[in-house]
C-alpha cells in the first residue's frame, strides 16, 4: 500500500484545535480491528431490563468493548505524523482541490422534524467506595420514564469505582426530551449512589436515517455520511474500520470500484423496524427484551450485520408479527 501512495500527497481538513477525550465508541467485536492498544474494558456479560423482566446475557464469543477517543486520537495522530506526504489544513479552502480526490466524512442532512434520532448524554462518575460490579453491562434499562417515546439507561462500569451512565433516547427532534442532567441525576439516586464525582461528560445525537449527500465523481463519503451508520443501533466504529479496509484494497481502482455499504437486508429490515418504533413506541421496550432472548450470538451477529438467514429468521420470530406486518405493508 505504502509504495501505491508514495507520490501521492493527503491534505486533511480539521477545524479542531486540540484532540482530547470527546466520546466513547463502544461495540461487540465480532470482527478484529487495528485499535485494541486503545480499548479501556472489555465485558463478557451485559444486561437488558424493562418495567417487570430482566435478562443477564453472556457474550463470550463476541466481547463488548470501550475505546477512549482520546486514546484513539493519539495512536492514529501519532501515526500520520510519521508520513511527510500528510498535512493538516483548518478549512478546504486553503487547498486546491482541483485533480484531487476527496473522501468526506461530513453528513448533509434535510431538515425534517420526522426523523428520528439516537440522541443521548453521559457522565463518567467515580466513586470514594466500591459501587459498581464491573463484570457486566447494563445495555439497555427501560425501567424509566418513556414520554410517550423511547428511553432506557446505559451503564458501563469501568472498575468498581468508575462508570459511564448514559440517558438514551430514540425519537424525533424534541427539546422537552432534552433535560438529561435531571434524567441522569434521578437514576443515579434511584440506584442508591450518593457521593461521586463526575469526570467528564459527552453528549451526542445519530441519525437513524441517511444522510443526502450528493454523489461525486471524484467524492467518496465516509463514516456517517458514507451510509456506516446501522440505523436501528447506531453501531458505526467497525462498519468504519470495514470500509476503511475496502478502500485500502481497492486503492488503485477507487473510483471505478462498486459502492460499499452494510448490507441491503439490514437497510430493508432497519427500515421496518424503525418503521414499528415511531408508531409503537410503547411496544419497544418488550420488542428489545424478546429479541435478546435469541443466543446471545445471533443476537450480536444480527445487531453488528454478521448474521445468516437462519440467525434473521430466528430474530424476526420474536417480533410481534402482525405490528411488523402492517409496517411492512405500508
Amino acid at each position: 500500500l505504502h509504495k501505491k501512495l508514495e507520490n501521492k500527497t493527503l491534505a486533511i481538513i480539521e477545524p479542531r484545535n486540540e484532540y482530547k477525550r470527546d466520546k466513547t465508541w463502544s461495540f461487540w467485536k465480532v470482527i478484529n480491528h487495528n485499535f485494541e492498544d486503545c480499548v479501556v474494558k472489555s465485558w463478557n456479560n451485559f444486561s437488558i431490563k424493562t418495567s417487570n423482566n430482566f435478562r443477564n446475557i453472556k457474550c463470550d464469543n463476541f466481547p463488548y468493548q470501550s475505546i477512549d477517543s482520546g486514546l484513539f486520537y493519539k495512536k492514529v495522530n501519532q501515526r500520520l505524523k510519521k508520513n511527510k506526504n500528510i498535512s493538516f489544513y483548518k478549512n478546504i479552502k486553503d487547498i486546491d482541490t482541483d485533480n484531487s480526490f476527496v473522501f468526506n466524512s461530513i453528513p448533509y442532512f434535510k431538515i425534517d422534524q420526522d426523523n428520528l434520532w439516537q440522541h443521548f448524554q453521559g457522565i463518567e462518575i467515580e466513586t470514594l467506595d466500591n459501587f459498581f460490579d464491573d463484570n457486566i453491562i447494563n445495555l439497555m434499562d427501560f425501567n424509566c420514564d418513556q414520554r410517550n417515546n423511547v428511553h432506557f439507561f446505559y451503564v458501563l462500569p469501568f472498575s468498581k469505582k468508575k462508570a459511564i451512565i448514559e440517558t438514551t433516547w430514540l425519537s424525533k427532534k424534541n427539546k422537552s426530551l432534552k433535560d438529561y442532567d435531571s434524567q441522569i441525576k434521578n437514576y443515579i439516586n434511584l440506584l442508591g449512589l450518593k457521593d461521586y464525582k463526575i469526570n467528564f461528560k459527552e453528549e451526542g445525537a445519530i441519525p437513524l436515517f441517511h444522510p443526502t449527500n450528493d454523489k461525486e465523481n471524484n467524492k467518496i463519503n465516509i463514516g456517517t455520511a458514507g451510509g456506516m451508520t446501522r440505523l436501528s443501533t447506531g453501531y458505526t466504529f467497525l462498519n468504519i474500520q470495514e470500509h476503511s479496509k475496502y478502500i485500502r484494497m481497492n486503492i488503485e481502482n477507487i473510483q471505478s470500484a462498486k459502492k460499499y455499504d452494510i448490507g441491503k437486508k439490514y437497510q430493508f429490515l432497519d427500515k421496518v423496524f424503525l418503521r414499528v418504533l415511531e408508531k409503537h413506541p410503547e411496544k419497544m421496550p418488550s420488542i428489545f427484551f424478546n429479541m435478546f432472548s435469541s443466543s446471545s450470538d445471533t443476537i450480536i451477529k444480527f445487531l453488528s450485520n454478521k448474521s445468516n438467514l437462519l440467525q434473521d429468521i430466528s430474530i424476526i420470530l420474536k417480533m410481534p408479527k402482525w405490528i411488523f406486518i402492517k409496517s411492512l405493508i405500508n
